[in-house]
């Protein structure tokens, strides 16, 4: 099982990341986090790359109940989505797994937790 759901869509970068986090929005996630790696890694190393954001997406429920149900899990939140340009000029949207994630911590009751979650991020990342 792959560790992570993903779509390729023939629409510019900037429009995915608007696309994306409106479809997260409209399932209540938030964008805590918004890292450029393309900028980061040519402030930090001088190096090119192409454009690749990570979003940190939260839902704030189910990160509630996560975090009742298991106190660690915070090592493993938010939930990450990225988007970025594909070789052949299109974008890739791709959303983190977290059942798959989830099999880490030895704790049966995030199962449910994380299901929900990931039909909710395959939705966002259906509709972007």
């Amino acid at each position: 099982m792959s560790y992570y759901y993903s779509r390729i869509v023939d629409d510019s970068f900037d429009h995915s990341i608007e696309r994306v986090t409106n479809a997260l929005q409209e399932r209540k996630f938030g964008i805590l986090t918004e890292i450029d790696v393309k900028e980061t890694l040519k402030k930090k190393l001088d190096v090119d790359f192409r454009n690749y954001k990570i979003l940190g997406a939260c839902n704030p429920p189910f990160a509630h109940k996560a975090l009742q149900t298991e106190d660690k899990v915070g090592t493993m939140l938010p939930c990450n989505v990225i988007v970025q340009e594909t070789a052949d000029g299109k974008t890739e949207i791709a959303a983190i797994d977290p059942v798959e994630s989830m099999k880490a911590i030895d704790n049966p009751g995030l199962k449910k937790i994380a299901e929900e979650v990931r039909e909710m991020l395959k939705e966002s990342i259906e509709k972007a």
